[in-house]
């Protein structure tokens, strides 16, 4: 994992803001021991959630989207490390290992390519190389029975994250056969065809590679399913889908039902619990929203998400504090900690 950046202790504190007399999430988590044993430093700590980063908008951008996804990583970690530790959110069974950096490989893009069509061929190259970092990492993760939180990046890095976790986990011994489920909480459904990776396809690739048995999305918007992705739904018995307007206009379920339809459906093994926030209303991201859900309605998605199934990893992606086109939200970082912490607290009910 030639792009992976290990934080030390330093750097954590670096970005909490340490006061007498109480005590910040950043001065009670984990980091990596051994830099350079990154493995058996997996294996040996006490900690059992592990974060990394992925601040790309590589994925994005090669599927013709809006960057600066990857403006987000930061911003949460230095919310997330202010939070206080207390009797709610203690903080000691975390670690931070860090973030994978391919902002070389997206520069050179940048300046060379020389034509827009040869800059989405050149990122979706680069994309493969995303996965098989993201992916080795989430591997070696669960293989030692840890919990991956994966902040991103783009909606791409889906695909190595359920790759990654159904190896894991199946080194593991805990499930039988190395596949997994995956809720997804999204205005778009993201399996569109296999045209070379990029944020719009990841659950397609999973799917067609073996390594995901079942799919459910929540919340999709019906004037963003393309056709052909929506009669590959609907003909397909292992994926299924709630729509926003089912849920908001025509009121068929409530939301929290929605969700339990969703947690039921892919009950029979590990799931994987993905968010996206373009789904919510007034979030900065590369397809931000005017309409969508609220942040308590992501929060309860996480909190009821993670209570009613068997989590294989945690997966928020798409957020954005600063879009490529000018747009600037300092309050993305904030809200993935939320979020985060919600997934925590519900794992240990």
């Amino acid at each position: 994992m030639q792009h992976l950046k290990i934080y030390n202790k330093q750097d954590i504190l670096s970005l909490t803001k340490v006061r007498r007399f109480e005590t910040k999430l950043g001065e009670r988590i984990h980091v990596v021991d051994d830099a350079k044993n990154l493995e058996e430093s997996l294996a040996r700590t006490s900690a059992k959630y592990i974060i990394v980063g992925v601040p790309e908008d590589i994925g994005v951008k090669a599927n013709m989207g809006i960057g600066g996804v990857d403006t987000a990583w930061v911003p949460f970690l230095q919310s997330f490390l202010n939070i206080q530790s207390n009797d709610f959110f203690e903080g000691s069974d975390i670690l931070v290992v860090g973030h994978f950096d391919f902002s070389t490989e997206a520069n050179l893009i940048e300046a060379n390519a020389s034509s827009f069509d040869e800059k989405v061929e050149a990122y979706r190259h680069v994309v493969n190389t995303i996965d098989d970092e993201v992916e080795h990492m989430v591997k070696l993760i669960t293989q030692y029975k840890k919990m991956p939180i994966v902040i991103g990046g783009g909606h791409n890095n889906a695909y190595p994250c359920i790759k990654g976790a159904a190896k894991g986990w199946y080194k593991a011994g805990v499930i039988d056969i190395a596949q997994i489920n995956a809720i997804n909480f999204d205005a778009h459904a993201d399996y569109r065809p296999m045209e070379g990776r990029h944020s719009g396809n990841a659950f397609r690739y999973a799917d067609e590679d073996g390594y995901l048995e079942k799919y459910c999305v929540v919340g999709l918007h019906e004037n963003y399913i393309q056709q052909n992705v929506w009669m590959d739904i609907v003909n397909n018995p292992f994926i299924d889908c709630i729509t926003y307007e089912d849920i908001f206009l025509h009121e068929k379920r409530t939301f929290l039902q929605s969700v339990a339809h969703a947690t039921g459906f892919t009950e029979d093994t590990l799931v994987g619990i993905e968010l996206d926030l373009d789904c919510i209303e007034h979030t900065l991201s590369s397809a931000a929203t005017p309409i969508g859900i609220t942040s308590q309605h992501a929060r309860q998605y996480i909190h009821f998400a993670t209570v009613d199934s068997k989590p294989a990893y945690l997966h928020i992606c798409e957020g954005a504090t600063k879009l490529s086109d000018g747009r600037t939200d300092i309050s993305t970082g904030k809200l993935i900690s939320y979020l985060v912490s919600d997934f925590i607290k519900a794992m240990g009910i």
